[in-house]
């Protein structure tokens, strides 16, 4: 019996598609399904898959006339029957024992219900600083607390790179299009439900980087997308039945907070900074003050500081204050 459903959505993937396919050719682990779901190709995607899918009784193609990713993801889903779910996509690349590795651990522990792997950029010479520090930081949330520590700085895992137990997507519903990350908002509304994440160490998705890349051309995967998703589900966890908060940061990432969070009647009542020329002004009717005159007495706070190492630096102060993260304080960049 099948153990592995591939859930694979592709639109116009002509230049990439076959390396994808080959890479899951290669795969030491062979008992997989591959479902790929054509979201209304215009090139040569359809002809590909249709020669994959008359050499390898292993791949199933569905055919669409457009509709967008999450409608594909779901029809896909709907075909997969294996008890492990696993994401890929036709411009990536997984390694040979990717497959072998993340089902030998998801059945060596029940309790996880998804496990990633570390991924790495390709090609290298095009990658901006931006990217590999995204790359290095996923990388380094290397078990479950962390990765509930850094849940709402962003999406913990690359979605062609993750395994699940094909049942927690079903109880959840499916993926949700609400013109934000589909795989962010499902791991937010995993995270809720309780689920166990975990992830393999070794790199074993090659992801590539290229312009027509859906994170970088969808809507959906804007800044504005991203927080606009961490905003819904802190107000449903975290912020539930707060008015006021205190905003950690007084740079462009906390103004745009306040904004947001203005916009659904929370209020921010102080503004924490470290610059000196900024402490003792007023912003948006409230002071910005120093850790050190901060009383936090039972208010929650959004840490928003977009200024690289600052996370850390403001952790450092967080502990000697006393304040405890997930209780007193979310980090949000």
């Amino acid at each position: 019996m099948t153990n592995i459903s591939i859930l694979m959505p592709v639109r116009n993937e002509e230049c990439y598609l076959q390396a994808a396919l080959d890479s899951l050719y290669r795969q030491t682990h062979a008992n997989w399904e591959l479902i790929a779901v054509d979201d209304g190709s215009s090139d040569r995607t359809a002809t590909i898959l249709a020669e994959a899918a008359r050499k390898d009784s292993r791949v199933q193609v569905i055919r669409r006339e457009g509709g967008g990713l999450v409608a594909a993801l779901n029809a896909g889903f709907e075909a997969c029957r294996a008890p492990f779910l696993a994401r890929m996509d036709g411009d990536d690349i997984s390694h040979p024992k990717r497959l072998e590795q993340q089902v030998a651990y998801l059945e060596a522990f029940p309790d996880t219900g998804l496990v990633a792997c570390n991924f790495r950029h390709f090609r290298r010479a095009r990658i901006k600083q931006g990217m590999i520090d995204y790359e290095s930081w996923q990388n380094s949330l290397t078990d479950h607390s962390l990765i509930m520590r850094d849940l709402f700085v962003e999406s913990p895992f690359v979605h062609p790179g993750i395994m699940m137990r094909r049942t927690i997507l079903e109880v959840l519903g499916g993926y949700q299009d609400n013109s934000w990350p589909e795989d962010y908002d499902l791991w937010l509304r995993m995270a809720t439900a309780g689920v166990q994440f975990a992830r393999l160490p070794k790199p074993l998705l090659f992801w590539r980087d290229h312009p027509e890349r859906a994170t970088r051309t969808l809507d959906e995967y804007a800044a504005h997308a991203f927080r606009a998703c961490k905003c819904h589900h802190l107000l449903h966890g975290f912020l539930q039945n707060t008015s006021d908060v205190v905003i950690a940061g007084a740079g462009l990432e906390a103004r745009a907070w306040q904004r947001l969070l203005a916009d659904v009647e929370v209020t921010v009542s102080t503004w924490l900074d470290v610059d000196p020329r900024k402490i003792g002004r007023i912003l948006h009717n409230a002071p910005v003050i120093s850790p050190d005159e901060l009383d936090l007495n039972g208010r929650k706070m959004i840490v928003a500081i977009g200024v690289r190492g600052a996370r850390e630096q403001f952790r450092t102060v967080a502990e000697r204050r006393g304040w405890q993260e997930g209780m007193d304080f979310v980090c949000v960049a």
